[in-house]
């Protein structure tokens, strides 16, 4: 980067640190620490949501998600509007009115103390897991533009963050993410603007939008019917997927997750945490829409102009000094006269001015994708080979490539500060919520029952640097997951929860299911879901990952019914 890029980059993250830090001051004890005194107004509540869920995955991997596989990613989110009324009506009241700290607390007044602490571990277990996965995205981005090696840089990365959060608390938290979302929106709408502009002479925004339409990136809809009749169940993401699945995915996410359960219960009334719920509902599809928009319009303009053969060129430059660079230059060769043939095919489709493309254009751009794509793969098979021992995935460096290439000197500053305080904000959130978990439902529960309001503050304290550094440890595993980072973490918290949803619909719909039948019914429901995640993995059967949150509540609704009906007591009283 230039100078001028990162004196942008400096001044905007000093920015949201100065600003987080003047809005800290808060009284030093749980509620001010966890919940910043419960005084939080719907709108500061609504950019904390939004916040913790939008972090430096989506803005990263998002758009290279729409760049490979189209914008069908969006039903992932339809289930969510509806998940937020189902929210409001239920689960809101019910954590104001027992004025909690966790979600969790709530269980043992329900059931018992081996539930509450169960779900509280599936949560700390999946929150830690997915929130390592939260820092190695932004790093990614320093070591790609310092060159560092990825393992100190997730140090780096996660020292920075264990710092702000330590310092700040939940209001430092609310406040940062409030001016985040601000300076995020702003600067997407700026790089959507650019890709636009940048497009050559007399090809407009509906023009790049045919081309991508032509190529099937435009896919908004899917049924997940296949062709020759029946449902692909392994099909991840369409709209019978997104709302089911994804209903059952937000729902226990915004209800059960404490890291954004934290966020709603700052709000100083109901009233006010059922708004900032409802707006983040109506708010977050047409938001990751115009994001994954953003992937579209940078594949229409990759076109136009050089496609990268891939786009991590950390790995890129492995693959030359191995004993591949000679099979590399082949493949490079090859893959830059398909690129230019289809340069020549695009530009001469915009030139004929017609509205629609031809079938035996758009034929002919399909097959030099294809042969392209087929390029691409034979690259990422020498990737791969322990002499190069590279990372194939290449969709989460897609978007920074297209910044680092093409945008302005100080834009490209500001669009990485975008990311890494985007990052900054979820993976505050997540470290907050993690300590206020354990100190809650472990610390004050196991381990010291007498802590005063000082010593509340100080163990609290320690839990989040603990955890900080457990998610740096997590990142240095995070190299290589075979998927885009949205999907890694989407994947890892349906194996999860599901089943700790299933627990709380039956704390509120299943009052004669007592806490053994719900506990026993809990374990079995997440060896379930395992095994099912692991048989697809291995090809046993074909199942996309979001009917695991379904599978997973449904489940434990199930056994909890069974078990309390036929074996912890045969005579259910009402």
């Amino acid at each position: 980067m230039s100078y001028p890029d990162w004196f942008v980059l400096v001044i905007t993250l000093a920015i949201i640190i100065l600003y987080g830090v003047y809005k800290s001051r808060t009284t030093q004890n749980l509620d001010g620490y966890f919940l910043s005194n419960r005084e939080m107004p719907w709108y500061i509540v609504l950019f904390s949501i939004m916040g913790t869920q939008a972090s430096a995955i989506t803005f990263l991997s998002a758009p290279g998600q729409a760049y490979t596989d189209g914008m069908r990613f969006v039903q992932y989110y339809f289930g969510l509007p509806l998940a937020m009324i189902v929210l409001c009506v239920t689960f809101v009241p019910i954590f104001h009115n027992f004025r909690l700290y966790t979600a969790y607390q709530f269980l043992e007044k329900r059931f018992d103390a081996k539930t509450r602490t169960l779900t509280s571990f599936l949560f700390l277990l999946q929150r830690g897991l997915s929130t390592g996965i939260s820092i190695y995205a932004p790093a990614i981005i320093l070591s790609s533009l310092l060159g560092w090696n990825i393992y100190w840089t997730n140090i780096f990365m996660g020292g920075l963050l264990i710092i702000y959060t330590v310092a700040g608390g939940a209001r430092a938290v609310a406040y940062t993410q409030q001016l985040q979302i601000v300076i995020i929106f702003a600067s997407m709408f700026i790089a959507g603007w650019l890709v636009v502009k940048y497009l050559p002479e007399g090809v407009g925004l509906f023009d790049a939008l045919k081309i991508g339409g032509a190529m099937g990136k435009t896919n908004v809809i899917t049924t997940g019917v296949r062709e020759g009749g029946g449902f692909d169940w392994n099909d991840k993401y369409n709209l019978w997927s997104g709302i089911i699945g994804g209903f059952f995915l937000a729902l226990s996410y915004f209800g059960t997750d404490q890291s954004q359960v934290g966020r709603y219960l700052t709000a100083k009334s109901i009233r006010e945490s059922r708004m900032g719920l409802l707006m983040n509902g109506l708010v977050k599809v047409p938001m990751q829409f115009m994001i994954l928009l953003l992937g579209v319009l940078i594949f229409a303009f990759y076109q136009f102009h050089d496609a990268p053969l891939f786009f991590n060129q950390t790995q890129v430059q492995k693959v030359q000094a191995s004993t591949y660079g000679d099979t590399f230059s082949k493949i490079q060769d090859h893959y830059q006269e398909l690129d230019q043939q289809k340069k020549n095919l695009v530009q001469s489709i915009v030139a004929s001015g017609t509205t629609e493309i031809s079938n035996v254009n758009r034929e002919a751009l399909g097959r030099l994708n294809q042969q392209r794509d087929s390029l691409r793969t034979e690259f990422k098979a020498l990737v791969v080979k322990p002499e190069v021992g590279g990372d194939s995935n290449d969709a989460n460096y897609i978007f920074l490539r297209f910044v680092l290439d093409y945008l302005p000197k100080g834009l490209i500053g500001l669009l990485i500060a975008v990311i890494f305080i985007s990052s900054w904000g979820s993976i505050a959130a997540a470290l907050n919520s993690l300590a206020s978990s354990t100190i809650v439902d472990i610390h004050k529960k196991y381990i010291n029952k007498n802590l005063d309001e000082a010593g509340d503050y100080r163990v609290s304290r320690w839990y989040t640097l603990a955890w900080g550094v457990f998610c740096i440890i997590v990142a240095q595993f995070a190299y290589n997951l075979g998927n885009s980072l949205i999907e890694a973490v989407n994947i890892l918290g349906s194996l999860f929860y599901g089943v700790i949803l299933g627990v709380f619909l039956l704390a509120f719909y299943g009052k004669p299911v007592k806490g053994n039948a719900v506990f026993w019914g809990a374990l079995l429901g997440e060896a379930l879901v395992i095994t099912l995640f692991l048989m697809n993995e291995h090809k046993v059967i074909t199942l996309s990952f979001l009917w695991l949150n379904a599978i997973g509540a449904i489940a434990v609704v199930l056994l909890g019914w069974l078990l309390q009906i036929f074996l912890f007591n045969k005579r259910v009283t009402y």
